[in-house]
């Protein structure tokens, strides 16, 4: 597959411009039964920037993530979308909120082609229903053809659009997880929600994966969650590490680097500097495969 394309939104459409969208994620505590799974963890995603999660085995990132996807509902805390407190987040409202998630699978449906999966994460922008559009109805003539041309400029902006008649489930994984992020894209979202996107990726995918995150910054605010340290380091503006549930470092790529608590946090204090160097991203991108920790 050849590089990706850098996506543009359609000329005159609001993305054109930079995005003032600011997520705020405030004192948030999550307990399952007994079992803390954060405490009082704060994160500002701020309007243009890639904000990335990280933290070894165990930490919450998965937790939190899902927290501002409103798939786990907090114990304490506040979740706040441009200066609005969002006190009932539902899965369901994220596109129309100008929200656009990935997750660690590409949950695709199998039983539509690539290009109708693309246009269900467009149905933001249809009058009709989104169903009624990709089965075609009568009365919703005018939004199928726009969602189809919307959809096949997303695919093609990641290099997918000569599989818009395939199947999910013959396509390799790689392919998949490009459909899935061309479908969070079509929607043209304000906030990107990514969830371990670089995962069975190649070094390559992964390179073209980091470029492709770089052209969004600044058209839309991006909080990702990744295990691999070099994509990390190299395209988040600002960086939140978590602990057993906790914030113990945020700060730049750099700041995050130098910092000691995070290299004891993901590989112990009796490990040589090398390594902490090698792991903590330190060393040329693509010189190593990246932490692996989840």
């Amino acid at each position: 597959m050849g590089p990706l394309a850098q996506p543009h939104p359609p000329a005159g459409n609001p993305t054109d411009r930079p995005t003032t969208a600011r997520l705020e994620l405030t004192g948030i505590s999550v307990a399952f039964g007994g079992v803390t799974a954060l405490s009082d963890v704060s994160l500002t995603v701020e309007p243009g920037q890639v904000h990335g999660l990280i933290g070894p085995n165990g930490a919450g990132k998965t937790t939190l993530f899902n927290v501002a996807c409103g798939l786990v509902r907090p114990t304490a805390g506040t979740i706040t979308w441009q200066d609005k407190a969002l006190r009932r987040l539902r899965p369901d409202r994220l596109a129309g909120l100008g929200i656009a998630r990935t997750l660690q699978g590409v949950g695709l449906f199998a039983g539509l082609t690539v290009l109708e999966n693309v246009m269900i994460g467009a149905h933001r922008h249809a009058r009709a229903g989104f169903l009624s559009a990709v089965l075609a109805l009568p009365r919703s003539d005018r939004d199928e053809k726009a969602l189809r041309e919307r959809a096949t400029e997303s695919l093609a902006a990641l290099g997918a659009d000569g599989y818009a008649s395939r199947y999910p489930g013959s396509l390799p994984y790689p392919v998949q997880k490009r459909v899935a992020l061309a479908r969070a894209l079509v929607a043209q979202p304000e906030l990107l929600l990514l969830d371990e996107p670089a995962s069975g990726l190649s070094e390559e995918e992964m390179h073209e994966l980091g470029d492709l995150i770089r052209t969004l910054s600044g058209r839309m605010s991006v909080l990702l969650v990744e295990h691999h340290m070099d994509l990390v380091m190299s395209v988040c503006d600002r960086i939140t590490v978590l602990d057993s549930g906790k914030v113990i470092a945020s700060g730049t790529s750099t700041e995050i680097q130098a910092d000691p608590a995070v290299t004891a946090a993901y590989l112990g204090d009796e490990v040589d500097v090398e390594h902490d160097a090698a792991e903590l991203g330190h060393v040329p991108a693509g010189a190593t495969g990246g932490a692996q920790h989840g």
